[in-house]
């Protein structure tokens, strides 16, 4: 595309590094922009002007993808590239070069449904090359709108499992190994083929015994009740060279399958392990109130 331009990754990991603290060294938290104010961020030359808040606090990080509105022009206003002149937003995964690095920088600035704009050096933009109707060694500017961006997790760390959040949750704490989860879940070959799926009311198992696939535990484990996710899974992390045949009259899973599931915690009942060796162990069935507890001695009803 027009727009793009490769970025060497370790370039992007370098900037960002360079907002890291100093031992020793304070940084105060800038005030929020003002509408219609610009700043520049650190010594790079990367200025951002806001010209429509957005909503909530969260910003977007390097990795998770993001759908957003842009107009590319130069600073005498003739423009270059646009998305809305196209009449769609454009979607790409922030940090991993799809973008110059300039863009990048100011999106992991910016809150869902906020519109800015955001002024590039060379060296943060098209640099000594420029590109089709952009000069060698031009000042760009980018009007953005950040339209939506959905979190993406490395569950492994090793590209194994990719977590797509599709519906955040707004409960805190996850399940752990010893707690009884309900799951409702959706799995599908590359090509769109369910392979696999649960009831309506979905499926209920303890953590620890596993359940599908080894991709969906290790995921679950990462989840807040409530959260719907889509995961890709890599064939070591779900069924392997051996592939899996039902008998339910699902279609098989070959062998060395990635495989795409579309998972919801809907919920879990933690378990305890009152007495650390297994001999008492509690499943919390409903939650209490409150954060005391009874003490030895003590009447009760």
């Amino acid at each position: 595309m027009a727009e793009e331009k490769e970025t060497n990754v370790s370039n992007i990991v370098e900037s960002e590094d360079e907002l890291d603290e100093e031992p020793g060294e304070v940084i105060e938290s800038a005030p929020p922009l003002k509408i219609g104010e610009e700043r520049e961020f650190n010594s790079s030359g990367l200025k951002k002007k806001l010209l429509k808040r957005g909503l909530g606090y969260e910003t977007p990080e390097f990795g998770d993808e993001v759908t957003v509105h842009y107009v590319g022009s130069l600073l005498d206003g003739a423009k270059f590239v646009s998305t809305r002149d196209r009449g769609e937003p454009f979607t790409f995964k922030v940090g991993l070069g799809r973008m110059v690095t300039g863009f990048d920088q100011g999106i992991i600035t910016m809150k869902k449904g906020e519109i800015a704009m955001f002024t590039l050096p060379p060296e943060l933009g098209f640099g000594e090359t420029g590109k089709d109707g952009v000069p060698p060694n031009s000042t760009v500017r980018f009007e953005v709108e950040l339209v939506s961006w959905i979190t993406v997790v490395d569950v492994c760390r090793d590209g194994g499992i990719i977590k797509r959040i599709i519906e955040k949750a707004g409960q805190t704490g996850q399940p752990g190994d010893l707690d009884e989860v309900l799951v409702k879940y959706t799995v599908m070959l590359v090509d769109g083929a369910i392979v696999a799926n649960t009831p309506d009311k979905g499926v209920e198992y303890y953590l620890k015994d596993g359940h599908f696939c080894p991709a969906v535990s290790k995921a679950i484990k990462t989840m807040k009740r409530g959260e719907k996710v889509n995961l890709i899974v890599q064939p070591q992390y779900a069924f392997g060279e051996a592939g899996k045949d039902f008998s339910s009259g699902l279609p098989s899973i070959p062998p060395n399958s990635v495989l795409s599931i579309d998972l919801e915690l809907v919920s879990f009942k933690p378990v305890i392990n009152v007495t650390d060796d297994s001999k008492v162990i509690k499943k919390i069935l409903k939650e209490g109130e409150g954060a005391f507890t009874a003490n030895e001695g003590a009447s009760v009803t």
